[in-house]
């Protein structure tokens, strides 16, 4: 039988804990750098045949208690638990309202009043589905696509753009998981998916990996080829009204050369709506 999603992600995340993190002493000489299949089933509190046949895709619904007792030994956080009880199909279904596309007017209205502070909304697949005018600007105009998937890893100029491009691809695809386990059977999502197995080889390596993680407060680097070096924190909130949606703004530090940049990038965007 071939190996589920929840086997690869167990062995996955088995392999990235080593015996001193999970307090179990090594003797002798060990083939595999993380846990071995039966320590983990005595951390878990299960069999070591019952381990091996959630590995090897021959049983696929092990209980909640099973699933919590699995994301203690193998150390996940909230994220990664969240992903493995989906992978077991007990996770939260996403509602039908998740596979609307339509951004609400008074959120449009919201993200315009923000002259300064770039901000896009996204669903599940990463499809851009509206973004402010310095946003715009940022993303130089989406020339190469509205997703930021497709722009991450198929745009020549990203790895310009992005100054940390390895950190951002691997935690864009660590989230891009996360949301491929919450909507796996949306048509958009297993479409961008496809396209990008087929069309990155550094994305299907770091899709192996199975690694999740969910957006946080953090900062990008970016290199703009109108105002240079900026260094925007980056917020992302859920938009309730439309669950699958999510609002991502970027702020800089005031004062700061990478705000005197935005407001740079803001006039000249101003700038160029006037002549149009």
């Amino acid at each position: 039988m071939a190996r589920s999603e929840l086997g690869a992600y167990l062995t996955t995340r088995r392999a990235r804990i080593t015996p001193a993190e999970a307090n179990i002493p090594v003797t002798g000489h060990r083939r595999v750098p993380g846990l071995r299949r039966e320590e983990v089933a005595l951390l878990a509190g299960v069999s070591a045949d019952y381990y091996v046949r959630l590995e090897q895709g021959r049983e696929r619904t092990p209980s909640a208690q099973v699933l919590d007792a699995l994301a203690a030994a193998l150390r996940l956080d909230e994220d990664g638990r969240l992903h493995l009880f989906r992978l077991a199909g007990l996770g939260p279904q996403p509602r039908a309202a998740a596979t609307v596309d339509r951004v609400e007017p008074s959120l449009l209205a919201l993200m315009d009043a923000w002259p300064h502070n770039p901000a896009i909304v996204y669903n599940h697949a990463y499809d851009v589905l509206a973004s402010n005018a310095i946003a715009d600007a940022l993303f130089h105009g989406w020339a190469h696509s509205r997703n930021l998937m497709h722009v991450v890893f198929t745009d020549p100029a990203a790895r310009a753009f992005y100054r940390d491009w390895h950190e951002v691809a691997r935690n864009s695809v660590a989230g891009f998981r996360l949301n491929h386990g919450a909507a796996s059977g949306h048509p958009r999502v297993r479409q961008v998916l496809t396209e990008l197995l087929e069309g990155s080889a550094e994305f299907a390596e770091l899709w192996a990996r199975h690694d999740v993680r969910g957006k946080a407060l953090e900062s990008k680097r970016f290199v703009h080829r109108d105002v240079g070096p900026l260094t925007l924190t980056m917020q992302t909130f859920d938009v309730r009204a439309a669950p699958g949606q999510e609002l991502v703004v970027y702020h800089a530090e005031p004062a700061s050369p990478s705000s005197e940049a935005l407001t740079l990038l803001g006039s000249l965007t101003a700038t160029a709506r006037q002549k149009s």
